[in-house]
């Protein structure tokens, strides 16, 4: 099986029922495959007719069936009795990728993938090179400001239009908190978990401080830490860990936060922050997803409040550091000296927003440099 995994509106279904002219088709949003889903997977065999002799096999599209209570039975049900003769592709904006409470396991029957927003690789093309990193290639300027301002969700992009950008914002949290969290959740105070998501607005980039947040939101640190992994479960946003290997005085524990949607953040400098961290995250799934090895996205912060962004981990090894500025910046971070002295990463890059596009490779150099966003983007997937 295929598990194909992202945020609500990236553009999975676009992808399935493009597939699904072709293919069987099955969402369990629509009432008659519903209906069909829930009898079993002999019935939805049956219908399909699985058992008729064919030259290739058939390919089996189910889309949000995690919003089925025993999906996990199912696809496990359908998938041991049917695999020599399908392929099954399976799709979900709930995190498919973290599902083992119990039960059977699907482990070693599924390879996963996960679908994000358009990035500025995408938007040059989207034929990639069969290795991680690729040749530095220009963006059109309107183009990639339309990516920054409207975000990669591609409704909005595509649009570009302001008002548009912002009824589909409205539509889209309303879906979040009416539908999603009601639907997948056992969360009953939808009201404070949305006013949390509305407060992770305010503090894109920064270290979470679970006492402040229960303070403002008026409940237990606990839940402030399992609304937080509801938010991440539904690709509200996502948290990157500290590197603490041979960073002397490092910090422990404390995540960053940032949301899928970079378009929600407000203030300019965390809003550049998160847009770069959007596309690192990209490319570490994509890589992982793909089979060229294990990728990590971490920060550097130690006690004496040395910070580096952004750390891209290669099989558990220190790979390159990104230092993200909304202007060019005459020197480069002192920080990307200190710490790439300690943690050895190959490459350190100070990334800045407004420096024009540069036709060399970022990955050439070892030192500390200082790289425009638009190339060093361009170069990932």
């Amino acid at each position: 099986m295929i598990f194909v995994v992202g945020p609500r509106q990236v553009g999975k279904t676009t992808l399935c029922t493009d597939l699904a002219k072709k293919y069987h088709y099955f969402n369990w949003d629509n009432q008659d495959h519903r209906a069909l889903i829930i009898e079993g997977p002999n019935r939805v065999g049956e219908e399909i007719g699985v058992r008729q002799l064919r030259e290739k096999p058939r390919i089996i599209i189910f889309d949000e069936i995690h919003k089925y209570s025993k999906w996990k039975d199912f696809l496990k049900g359908f998938f041991d009795v049917y695999s020599p003769g399908v392929r099954i592709i399976v799709t979900g904006s709930s995190r498919l990728d973290v599902f083992k409470r119990g039960g059977d396991s699907l482990m070693g029957r599924y390879f996963l993938y996960h679908l994000h927003p358009i990035s500025v690789r995408e938007i040059i093309g989207t034929r990639l090179a069969g290795n991680e990193i690729q040749i530095p290639r220009p963006i059109d300027p309107k183009a990639f400001y339309s990516l920054y301002a409207f975000g990669g969700f591609p409704e909005p992009f595509l649009k570009a239009n302001v008002r548009f950008s912002n009824r589909w914002k409205r539509l889209r949290q309303q879906q979040l908190f009416t539908e999603d969290i009601r639907d997948l959740t056992r969360v009953q105070e939808v009201q404070q978990i949305e006013l949390l998501a509305e407060t992770l607005k305010y503090q894109t980039g920064q270290m979470i401080n679970y006492s402040k947040l229960a303070k403002k939101i008026r409940v237990s640190v606990d839940t402030i830490r399992r609304w937080i992994r509801v938010l991440e479960s539904l690709y509200y946003c996502f948290t990157i860990q500290p590197w603490f290997r041979n960073v002397s005085r490092s910090l422990l524990k404390q995540p960053k936060i940032y949301l899928w949607n970079w378009s929600l953040v407000a203030d300019s400098g965390a809003k550049s922050e998160n847009f770069v961290a959007s596309h690192l995250l990209k490319a570490v799934h994509w890589w992982t997803d793909n089979g060229f090895g294990e990728y990590g996205l971490y920060f550097l912060r130690d006690k004496d409040k040395r910070e580096v962004d952004f750390l891209v981990t290669r099989n558990q090894e220190p790979w390159f550091m990104v230092e993200v500025k909304t202007d060019g910046g005459k020197s480069v971070s002192k920080n990307l000296f200190h710490f790439q002295k300690q943690i050895r990463a190959l490459h350190a890059f100070q990334a800045s927003f407004s420096l024009d596009y540069v036709n060399v490779d970022c990955f050439s150099t070892k030192q500390p440099t200082i790289v425009p966003v638009k190339t060093l983007l361009s170069q990932l997937v």
